[in-house]
């Protein structure tokens, strides 16, 4: 598996942030990216996401809501992937963490997507945190 990893801080406290992030259908106002996030219910989302050029669309099950501490999810088809973010107290506000794991079963194929999404997933994580806690 892949992973990419991304951190900030916010200036708030972990509960303020968790509060903003744990409502998954506002992220469409978070990044540029993300054109529509679809309520499937029982905790799922359909996203529909423009990138690289591409409509991409894929959906995704909450998996754990910890909070203020953990935001976890997981693919339930296409690309196997999960992801989670970690929220940390520090003197500042919040450290958030965000990891994405994913597993595409063709080398060649999986270094072209790497090489693409990491800094696809790094602009997509300073949008949403940036824009977070422009309303905090």
């Amino acid at each position: 598996m892949s992973t990419i990893e991304h951190s900030a801080i916010l200036h708030a406290p972990p509960e303020r942030v968790f509060a903003l992030l744990e409502r998954v259908e506002d992220f469409v106002d978070y990044s540029d990216l993300i054109e529509a996030i679809e309520p499937l219910g029982d905790k799922r989302y359909r996203w529909y996401v423009h990138a690289v050029g591409m409509d991409w669309s894929f959906d995704v099950e909450i998996t754990e809501i910890k909070a203020p501490e953990r935001l976890a999810w997981e693919s339930l088809g296409g690309v196997r992937n999960q992801g989670c973010y970690r929220l940390v107290p520090v003197p500042e506000g919040t450290e958030v963490v965000l990891t994405i794991e994913y597993q595409i079963n063709n080398r060649l194929l999986e270094r072209a997507v790497n090489r693409a999404a990491r800094p696809l997933v790094g602009k997509v994580s300073r949008q949403i945190l940036e824009r977070v806690e422009a309303k905090l």
